[in-house]
């Protein structure tokens, strides 16, 4: 694929994330008022706002026709980027509507996903300004490259942190969170209480993880690493329901194809 194909699909699937991202906030607009668990009048306490200005303008956007407004302009800037594509006005405006609710619930609503959305955003917006600074097709590719490099670190990372664990070494932390799932706590007679398969699914996604680098050597890679990943990312929200993740991580995957195999080396 070319840069502007590849920025184009990374629209595409960031779209489908995002959408399904804001009309999750617009399901839980009653819990944000009176009584609601996520009451801005509660929530600022646990934000270190200091600044006066920040506070009154944080305030104001929070309020509840406000934020209101805010969420119907992001499901139509969503609609634009999936219809259009990316442009420089709308990832700005995406990226600050992103960071608005990084805010608004205390650094991260659903974790991880928050995190690798506010990549993408970020690529795409360097990837934006970049090409509106000079036409040539470098501003992609930093873009690109922006998303690629904090996609793999993070799965390099969560592999090797998970290395250190002994829990997950010795399997108990896959049977712990699967107990926790949707479907947990699992049967006594589940074949993951068995400590031979809980092992081995568990060195399973340590050594996975662990090796995300290797993708980069080239772009077979790459492709195989993230079919593994959306079927990883598909079990996950099988399992826990965390459908974020899944689309999250997928629009991640086109620029990590584009940029396996391209190292200056």
């Amino acid at each position: 694929m070319s840069e502007i194909q590849t920025i184009r699909l990374l629209s595409l699937f960031l779209g489908v994330s995002l959408l399904i991202q804001t009309i999750e906030f617009f399901r839980i607009q009653s819990d944000m008022k009176g009584e609601g668990v996520w009451v801005w009048s509660l929530l600022r306490k646990e934000l270190p706002l200091n600044a006066p200005w920040v506070s009154r303008f944080f305030d104001f956007i929070f309020q509840d026709r406000v934020h209101f407004l805010h969420l119907c302009a992001r499901l139509v800037g969503v609609l634009i980027l999936l219809g259009d594509g990316s442009n420089l006005w709308l990832m700005a405006f995406l990226f600050f509507s992103n960071i608005c609710l990084l805010f608004r619930f205390r650094g991260a609503f659903n974790g991880g996903s928050d995190f690798l959305s506010l990549v993408v955003i970020t690529g795409l917006l360097l990837a934006e300004i970049c090409h509106w600074i000079s036409p040539l097709i470098w501003g992609y590719k930093a873009g690109l490259w922006y998303i690629t490099l904090h996609t793999v670190s993070s799965y390099f990372i969560s592999g090797w942190v998970k290395l250190k664990r002994r829990e997950w070494r010795d399997g108990s932390a896959l049977v712990m969170f699967l107990d926790g799932g949707i479907y947990g706590p699992l049967d006594s007679e589940s074949i993951f209480r068995s400590r031979l398969v809980a092992i081995v699914c568990s060195w399973s996604f340590i050594l996975w993880e662990g090796v995300a680098p290797v993708m980069l050597l080239s772009a077979d890679l790459a492709l195989i690493y993230c079919h593994i990943a959306a079927l990883f990312h598909f079990l996950v929200f099988w399992f826990f329901g965390l459908n974020r993740f899944f689309w999250a991580w997928f629009a991640s995957f086109p620029a990590l194809i584009y940029c396996a195999g391209r190292l200056p080396i």
